[in-house]
């Protein structure tokens, strides 16, 4: 069954509030952001502020796959990952 935009939000949502709050990931992680984020920007209905947010978590996620460290880049992206949690608040 697919998940619904409000589910993958969620989900969304939910990856990076784990982020935020336990400074570490896992690839798997970062790949299912990607695949949340590619899946959200083919909603026609769906905002431009909410494409841009989704850009920048795209980038976050190739780069946490690319990195060395990847709990090291979570914690470079303390500040941005709560802006980007508190922004999907204010889109649902």
């Amino acid at each position: 069954m697919p998940l619904n935009y409000e589910d993958q939000i969620n989900l969304l949502t939910d990856i990076l509030k784990n982020h935020q709050a336990d400074c570490c990931g896992s690839p798997s992680e970062y790949e299912q952001l990607g695949r949340l984020v590619k899946s959200l920007t083919l909603n026609c209905n769906i905002d431009q502020s909410v494409k841009s947010v989704l850009k920048e978590i795209e980038e976050y996620s190739q780069n946490g796959l690319n990195s060395t460290n990847i709990n090291q880049h979570i914690e470079n992206y303390q500040m941005t990952l709560s802006q980007w949690v508190s922004s999907f608040k204010n889109f649902s």
